[in-house]
């Protein structure tokens, strides 16, 4: 699976060494940064095409992203769907974990999950939270998790 920039610039390195390089850099140019993952999808004529962003935040300075993007023709129901997002961001979370711990970078993993039950969304709302907390990783569902619910819904 390939990678990108937002511009649409490919990632020719391993995943884990752009990002290695990137905090390197960030780090290098004096900002603290933070790094948020996260997914969402949308069915489209019977295929569930999926964006998984690593989002940079540079602390008071803004921010950038890598993004991937994958499609799926396997039917599955709100909640399944829901549950594979929640795996995509948390296989991304767990092969970057070790490096972001190195580099001191605080990692987020957010569930493009609605907390008010009144969303079909939100029946997989404990399940991914236990998912993600139980991997050790900070989670957080909308309204605060805008990896996936903002940059992820804009590239899917």
């Amino acid at each position: 699976m390939s990678w990108r920039r937002l511009n649409g610039q490919k990632i020719e390195l391993p995943i884990k060494e752009a990002v290695e390089k990137a905090i390197i850099k960030e780090t290098e140019e004096g900002h603290r940064l933070k790094v948020c993952i996260g997914s969402d999808s949308q069915v489209r004529s019977g295929v569930v095409e999926y964006a998984t962003v690593i989002v940079f935040l540079r602390e008071k300075k803004g921010g950038f992203m890598y993004i991937q993007n994958s499609k799926s023709e396997k039917k599955m129901g709100i909640r399944e769907r829901m549950i594979t997002e929640v795996a995509k961001s948390v296989e991304i979370a767990y092969a970057l974990c070790d490096l972001l711990t190195t580099y001191h970078v605080e990692l987020e993993v957010h569930a493009d999950i609605n907390t008010d039950p009144h969303f079909q969304s939100n029946a997989a709302l404990k399940e991914a939270m236990g998912y993600i907390l139980g991997m050790g990783f900070v989670f957080k569902a909308k309204p605060n998790a805008f990896a996936s619910s903002c940059c992820a819904d804009k590239v899917v």
